[in-house]
C-alpha cells in the first residue's frame, strides 16, 4: 500500500526492513485513541476554516452508515484481532487513515492537514495512558481496600516483628497490612501527579515547529479532554517524561508488592506457618504431592524486574535523543503497554491474595511470644524505674544471655533471678508488663502498633478511600 510519507521515494523498502520499521502490530492498541484525536482535528480544522462545514458534517454525521461503521472500528478490530495484523499499513495511523478512505473517500486526504503523525502519536499515547493509567489506580485502590479489611479483621492479632530478618518486637497483624497500605498511598499518589502533568494535549505541534493553521489548541484541548494545549512544539513532540513516570510509578509499586509477596511466602513456609494460602492462589508440585506453593506471589516477585527493566530501557532511549522527534521513541510503548498489562494484572492477583489468605492465630501468639521480642520493653520499664538507657539496655542484654542459659523467655525466669537483675522493679509486675498485650498496648502513639492504633487508622483508611476514586478523566 501508499505510504503517509511516499512522495519522496521512487523505489520501495527492503521486505525485511519493512517489517522492522512497523509498529502497528502494538500500536494499533490505540485505535480507538486515533479516531477520538482525528475526530477532534476534523472538528479544529472546521473552526479554522480548514474544512467546510459540509466536509466536517460529513465526517461527523452519525447517520451515514460508512462513517457509523468507521466509528465502530474499535470493536471491529477487538472482534477479529487479525484485521490489523492483516493490513500492510505501517502504523496505526495510516491503517486509520486508509480505512477512512475507504468510507468517506477523498475527504480522508484533508483530514492529516497541518497535523504530523508526531504530534499525532503524542495525543494518542496521552489519551491511551489517562485511560489505562485510571485503571490501574483502580485496581490498586481495591487493593488498598483488601488490605484495610485485613486490618481491620487482625488488629489485635500479634505477630513476630522482623528487622534483619531478625525476630525484633512484636507487631499486629493489621498494623503489618496498613504498612502496605500506605505504600500504595503513595503509588497512587505518584500515578496522580503524572497524569496531572500528562493532561495536556500535543495535538497542533506539527511536526515540531507547531502548525501554520490557525487552529485554537485550547479549544482542541478542551474537546479532547485535556487540561489546556502544551506550550512549546519541540519539546512536546519529544517529550516522553509522563512515559517515564508511569514506568516508575509501575517500577515501585511493584517493588512494594513484591515485597508483601516476599513477606508472606516467608510467614507461609512450614518453618514460620503464621499463614495459609487459599487453593485459589496456590499450585502444587508435579512429583511431590504434599507440596502447596505460593506461585501466585513468587510470579508477583518475579514480574518486578520486567517492569524495572522497561524503565531502565526507557530512559537509555531518551538520554541521548537531540530535539525533536526521533524514531527512537517508537520504542516507547512496547514497554509502557507491558508495564502497565503486568502492573495492573499483580495488583489484581494480590488483591485476591490478600482476600483469602489466612493468619493462624494460635501460631501467630505463640510466635509473638518467643524469642525476646519484650526485650526493650524491659529497658524501657527500667527507664522508667529511673534507670539510665544506656544502662538498662546492657542490663537487659545480660538478662537475655541469662534467660537462654535457662531456656525460658525473660518473663518466666525464677523469681530470685528477675529479683536479683531487675531490684527496680517487682516481679510480677514485671511479668505482667512483658505480656505481648501490654507490649502491643503501649505502642499507641500516632503511627505505633497498638491495636487500639490500628483501629484507629482502619476507621480514618474506611473514611479515606471513598474519596479516593478516581474522577471520570476526559471525553470519550
Amino acid at each position: 500500500m501508499s505510504k503517509l510519507w511516499g512522495g519522496r521515494f521512487a523505489g520501495g523498502l527492503d521486505p525485511f526492513f519493512e517489517a522492522f520499521n512497523r509498529s502497528l502490530p502494538f500500536d494499533r492498541r490505540m485505535v480507538d485513541e486515533d479516531l477520538v484525536g482525528s475526530a477532534a482535528w476534523a472538528r479544529a480544522l472546521g473552526r479554522a476554516g480548514v474544512l467546510t462545514a459540509a466536509e466536517v458534517k460529513k465526517l461527523e454525521k452519525k447517520d451515514v452508515v460508512q462513517w457509523e461503521r468507521f466509528l465502530d472500528m474499535r470493536k471491529r478490530v477487538a472482534a477479529d484481532p487479525g484485521l490489523c495484523e492483516r493490513a500492510a499499513d505501517e502504523d496505526v495511523h495510516s491503517f486509520v487513515e486508509r480505512e477512512l478512505g475507504e468510507l468517506v473517500g477523498t475527504l480522508a486526504k484533508k483530514l492529516h492537514t497541518g497535523r504530523s503523525r508526531n504530534d499525532q502519536v503524542a495525543t494518542d499515547l496521552r489519551l491511551w495512558m489517562k485511560r489505562c493509567v485510571g485503571d490501574l489506580d483502580l485496581a490498586m485502590a481495591g487493593l488498598q481496600r483488601a488490605l484495610v479489611a485485613l486490618a481491620a479483621k487482625t488488629s489485635d492479632l500479634p505477630v513476630p516483628g522482623y528487622t534483619h530478618l531478625q525476630r525484633a518486637q512484636p507487631v499486629t497483624a493489621g498494623h503489618h497490612a496498613l504498612a502496605y497500605a500506605e505504600m500504595l498511598d503513595r503509588d497512587r499518589g505518584r500515578v496522580a501527579d503524572a497524569l496531572r502533568r500528562m493532561d495536556r494535549s500535543p495535538l497542533g505541534c506539527g511536526a515540531l515547529a507547531g502548525t501554520a493553521f490557525p487552529v485554537d489548541r485550547k479549544a482542541l484541548a478542551e474537546d479532547l479532554g485535556f487540561g489546556g494545549p502544551t506550550r512549546n512544539s519541540l519539546d512536546t513532540v519529544s517529550d516522553r517524561d509522563h512515559v517515564a513516570e508511569v514506568l516508575f510509578a509501575c517500577s515501585l509499586t511493584m517493588v512494594h508488592l513484591s515485597r508483601l509477596a516476599e513477606d508472606w511466602i516467608f510467614l507461609g513456609t512450614f518453618e514460620s506457618r503464621l499463614v495459609r494460602f487459599a487453593d485459589a492462589v496456590a499450585t502444587g508440585s508435579s512429583l511431590m504431592p504434599q507440596k502447596k506453593n505460593p506461585d501466585a506471589l513468587e510470579l508477583i516477585r518475579g514480574k518486578c524486574g520486567r517492569i524495572a527493566g522497561h524503565l531502565q530501557a526507557l530512559l537509555m532511549t531518551m538520554k541521548g535523543l537531540p530535539l525533536a522527534y526521533d524514531k527512537d521513541l517508537q520504542e516507547d510503548k512496547e514497554g509502557l503497554f507491558d508495564a502497565l498489562d503486568q502492573t495492573t494484572a499483580c495488583v489484581r492477583v494480590m488483591t485476591t491474595v490478600v482476600e483469602t489468605t489466612e493468619y493462624d492465630v494460635e501460631r501467630c501468639r505463640a510466635a509473638a511470644a518467643t524469642g525476646y521480642l519484650n526485650a526493650t520493653d524491659l529497658a524501657d520499664l527500667l527507664v522508667l524505674a529511673g534507670v539510665p538507657f544506656r544502662d538498662a539496655h546492657e542490663r537487659v542484654g545480660i538478662a537475655v544471655r541469662t534467660a537462654i542459659e535457662h531456656g525460658c523467655e525473660l518473663e518466666d525466669l525464677p523469681t530470685d533471678v528477675l529479683t536479683d537483675l531487675m531490684p527496680e522493679i517487682p516481679a510480677a509486675s514485671l511479668r505482667r508488663e512483658l505480656s505481648v498485650e501490654r507490649v502491643l498496648a503501649r505502642r499507641k502513639v500516632f503511627g505505633g502498633t497498638a491495636p487500639s492504633r490500628v483501629r484507629a487508622e482502619v476507621k480514618a483508611w474506611q473514611k479515606r478511600l471513598p474519596e479516593a476514586e478516581p474522577k471520570k478523566r476526559g471525553r470519550r
